[in-house]
């Protein structure tokens, strides 16, 4: 492990991962802590606002009983009156004052309904005519039957509903509708602190009253369990329990989790802060060590790298008296010792066989200057004319046809050429293979104009060429034909050259494409295994190469290259 790694694991080990756990730590134990007094605080603010709801609807309730426990006031209502007149007194000297001064705070309205046929409908007396049974509110009291006030939700109103049947009434129905005052239990769901929402449950679990801003609500009514709430909630209820007339009602709180955390979140920023506060310091004064140990240790790696070749340069003295100086100090004293050994004992015998080896490369380049390849040329043309003269004008071109590409194979200075350049050796090679092989050979060159003047490495494609010629077609006994097509699209070059020859066998091609890979030698496919090569290490992996073979039948080679329009050879 090197020195600097070593430092950088002990910041790592000693630094870092102690700030960040603890950062962590102290963030998980404030959320821990904001939501449990946040959670304290919504159950006080939900008991509060049960025992306001209790209270309102208490009123509404003493008012109920006061009218049901008093006798005069349920007999009059049940008694059966002469006329018009003898109610009307009778409501003027009593009925009046029992309704005076009932309301109160919490409640907004009350209603008696009777059936009683001769009381007449005024102030707070309405008949129990059929529209009125066909009420909400009515409908669902009919499944009523306890002595106590029933406590309805209906119209978007809470009412409280009791029979005024504590005498006999001889068959009349007489019932109390106590409408309480909405806008009261409004404002105590606004006031209540519950930092979330609030919703009220009638013993079936429907809502009945919501601090929701949108209820009017689409939601009242709607079964508590139906509603879908975010994945993290926090959810409290409040019971109503012991009380004959709420028996079954209930409060259930809900409170978002994210907006609970939000005032930790606000401080997270804080925390990033200190914690990047804490990794700068400890950081820079750990960089300014390492960095002046890693230096100097660098440093004299580099000098006893220059030592392998021969380079004995001293370190520049320094003042440190650390184990750094004393390393530096030993490392000149044992560089001026080798220099000065070298010089002494070897030094002459490496000037005297360096001198051997420089005249044995002279005599061996002489030797090789003695060897002119140009006579080949001459031979050729001197052949070629001959034939000429003879007027063997076809023995002539194939003459002209190698001397070419013999010329074009050595006389090329550059590592690349133009694809034009490729195609006319492809064009004199495949002219010689005609004349060796008759009409038993055709072929096709296309290219496309545009892509003539981009540069490829020389000879490239024509060992497949060649390969396509010796070993495809020459073994069939049909007539051959190769055929290269050249095309440019999406900044690629498309090589694709066809036969109609023998083909191989899947093994065959697995054990050629093996070979391609491979550092052995195979000397009938020594050309194109040179070919890829020069492709592979020209182009790295940016280049594609596939053969599709099929035995009796041809092969397909498909080459795809980059264009360089830097490789573009201006004509």
């Amino acid at each position: 492990m090197k020195l600097r790694d070593k430092l950088l694991l002990m910041y790592v080990l000693s630094v870092f991962i102690p700030i960040v756990v603890t950062n962590v730590v102290f963030y998980n134990v404030t959320t821990a802590n904001i939501r449990s007094q946040k959670t304290r605080d919504a159950g006080v603010a939900l008991n509060n606002l049960k025992n306001d709801l209790r209270v309102t609807i208490d009123q509404g309730v003493g008012l109920s009983y006061s009218l049901y426990a008093d006798p005069v006031f349920n007999d009059t209502l049940s008694r059966t009156f002469r006329s018009h007149f003898e109610y009307i007194d009778a409501y003027n000297s009593y009925l009046k004052g029992e309704f005076s001064g009932k309301l109160s705070q919490g409640i907004r309205w009350y209603q008696v309904y009777t059936d009683n046929p001769t009381v007449l409908s005024s102030g707070y007396i309405e008949r129990l005519t059929e529209g009125v049974r066909r009420a909400n509110w009515y409908q669902q009291f009919q499944s009523h039957s306890a002595p106590y006030p029933a406590l309805i939700a209906a119209d978007q109103m809470l009412s409280l509903v009791q029979r005024l049947d504590n005498l006999d009434t001889g068959g009349i129905e007489q019932l109390l509708k106590i409408d309480l005052n909405m806008d009261l239990i409004k404002e105590h769901f606004r006031n209540s602190g519950f930092d979330g929402d609030v919703y009220l449950l009638d013993p079936g679990g429907h809502i009945r009253f919501s601090n929701e801003p949108q209820t009017i609500d689409p939601r009242l009514g709607e079964l508590y369990s139906n509603i879908q709430f975010p994945n993290k909630i926090i959810q409290f209820e409040r019971t109503f329990t012991g009380i004959n007339y709420l028996e079954g009602w209930s409060l259930q709180g809900v409170m978002d989790e994210e907006i609970v955390l939000r005032e930790v979140r606000k401080s997270r920023a804080f925390v990033v802060w200190l914690a990047c506060i804490n990794f700068v310091l400890p950081t820079i004064i750990i960089a300014a060590m390492s960095r002046s140990i890693h230096v100097r240790l660098v440093r004299i790696l580099k000098h006893m790298k220059k030592v392998k070749t021969q380079n004995f340069q001293t370190i520049p003295p320094e003042n440190a008296r650390d184990e750094i100086g004393q390393l530096t100090m030993e490392f000149n004293r044992m560089t001026e010792t080798i220099r000065n050994l070298i010089d002494e004992v070897y030094l002459a015998d490496i000037q005297k066989k360096d001198l051997e080896l420089k005249q044995q490369q002279a005599q061996l380049h002489a030797l090789h200057s003695q060897i002119n390849p140009h006579f080949l040329f001459n031979t050729l043309e001197s052949v070629r004319m001959r034939s000429l003269i003879k007027g063997e004008k076809e023995t002539a071109k194939m003459v002209h046809h190698m001397a070419k590409m013999f010329r074009k194979s050595i006389s090329w200075n550059q590592h690349d050429v133009t694809v034009k350049e490729e195609l006319e050796l492809i064009e004199s090679f495949l002219q010689i293979q005609k004349y060796r092989f008759g009409e038993k050979l055709q072929y096709r060159i296309e290219a496309d104009p545009a892509t003539l003047m981009y540069r490829i490495p020389k000879m490239v494609i024509l060992p497949f060429v060649e390969n396509a010629s010796i070993h495809g077609i020459e073994s069939s006994p049909a007539e051959g034909f190769i055929e290269l097509l050249v095309s440019a699209e999406h900044d690629r070059l498309h090589i694709s050259l066809q036969d109609n020859g023998i083909g191989m066998s899947p093994a065959r091609l697995e054990e050629l494409l093996s070979y391609l890979d491979q550092n052995t030698d195979m000397g009938e496919h020594v050309g194109m295994k040179n070919a890829y090569s020069r492709l592979k290490l020209c182009y790295k992996d940016d280049f594609s190469f596939h053969i599709q073979t099929w035995e009796g039948e041809g092969t397909h080679i498909q080459i795809t290259l980059p264009l360089d329009p830097e490789r573009i050879r201006d004509e």
